[in-house]
């Protein structure tokens, strides 16, 4: 899973011809730990049609306040460079992949 700043996120995410899941978490999140190895998983099995990363809302409060991530964890979906689909909160992996195939198959 990428890691991605405020200086690396135009490039790796607004940039990409692929779809981008955005994690934004924080390291004192227990959901976001939570969800995180799941996020791992999710980018293996959809590697070569969607990039998953993850931005640390603490870290790079400029990408946060942008994006106006109030809770965490989010998920923001990208596709060509801007947001389809916000996700906030864990959710079991199932459901994560059904709300993504949906938002990317509305889109498509």
């Amino acid at each position: 899973m990428l890691t991605v700043t405020d200086a690396t996120f135009a490039e790796e995410v607004l940039r990409s011809e692929q779809p981008v899941l955005v994690d934004f978490w924080a390291q004192w999140c227990p959901p976001c730990h939570m969800i995180a190895p799941v996020l791992e998983e999710i980018a293996v099995e959809r590697a070569g049609s969607l990039v998953v990363c993850k931005i640390n809302s603490d870290e790079n409060p400029l990408t946060a306040r942008t994006y106006q991530i109030m809770s965490l964890p989010t998920l923001l979906l990208f596709q060509a460079g801007r947001p389809i689909r916000s996700l906030v909160g864990a959710r079991p992996k199932a459901r994560l992949l059904s709300e993504l195939d949906d938002a990317l198959t509305v889109r498509a």
